[in-house]
């Protein structure tokens, strides 16, 4: 399906083919070809421009015109045949880092691909009106989420854009501020977030809650409760309705979503 949105596009004259934005887009969705940047696929352009600052020519922009839909499970689909690809063309090498004398490693060594679209990721350096926000499936993660899953680029980051925080280190009113001003002042689609199983870690989700109050929107909100080890241990749905969706979590002073 075709409908106007946003999407990257790419001035051929002013492209040199330095490659500096293939590794930047996470989908998978550039290539050089013929000595230029080209869009492979507009199915895997998500159109949140985390390329454009990679381009030392400035050849990349943003557009809004007719495209093929973002297609989150052909992007996924493209990126693990990417790696097998690099995994088929050197059976033999070793992983970065090990003995020398490693040869055909299993497939579970090979290093996965990174699925960041954005940079900086902490949400007091985040600028609030950054391109990358508009129109974007926000991931907000505690500090200490992507230490206890190893797998956290796949399970949550693809195709979002991603910001962290601790809320019991961190100044908590200005990260209320902050993420309001995120809210009012771009097209959020959804929010994920993902916290630890602690109970100060839960103050992430009550910061989002009070940022949305203070911001007047109504945005999806999706909540990952993730265990030490890395496993989700909880899921559920943040209601904004006022005062729905929590319970009490028995002496902790934190709201509990109910799922």
């Amino acid at each position: 399906m075709k409908n106007v949105r946003k999407i990257i596009k790419i001035d051929e004259a002013k492209c040199d083919g330095c490659g500096e934005c293939v590794p930047a887009c996470v989908e998978g969705a550039l290539q050089i070809i013929d000595g230029k940047a080209r869009l492979v696929s507009e199915q895997y352009c998500d159109g949140l421009g985390a390329c454009l600052g990679e381009c030392p020519q400035g050849a990349i922009t943003i557009e809004e015109r007719i495209a093929e839909e973002f297609d989150e499970a052909a992007v996924e689909r493209h990126v693990a045949e990417q790696a097998a690809d690099k995994v088929s063309q050197y059976p033999g090498a070793a992983p970065a880092g090990s003995c020398p004398g490693m040869v055909a490693p299993c497939q579970e060594d090979q290093p996965s691909p990174s699925r960041l679209c954005n940079w900086p990721v902490q949400l007091s350096l985040v600028p609030e009106q950054a391109p990358y926000f508009q129109g974007a499936r926000l991931l907000i993660a505690g500090d200490c989420v992507p230490c206890a899953c190893p797998d956290f680029h796949r399970r949550f980051l693809t195709a979002r854009v991603l910001v962290v925080g601790c809320p019991k280190l961190d100044d908590a009113q200005f990260y209320r501020q902050k993420l309001a001003q995120i809210f009012m002042t771009n097209d959020i689609r959804s929010v994920d977030i993902v916290h630890m199983e602690v109970p100060c870690c839960f103050g992430l989700v009550r910061l989002v809650e009070l940022a949305l109050e203070d911001s007047g929107k109504h945005i999806p909100v999706s909540v990952t409760k993730v265990g030490v080890h890395g496993e989700v241990v909880e899921t559920s749905q943040l209601s904004t309705a006022e005062g729905k969706g929590h319970a009490e979590m028995p002496g902790a002073g934190y709201p509990v979503l109910e799922a």
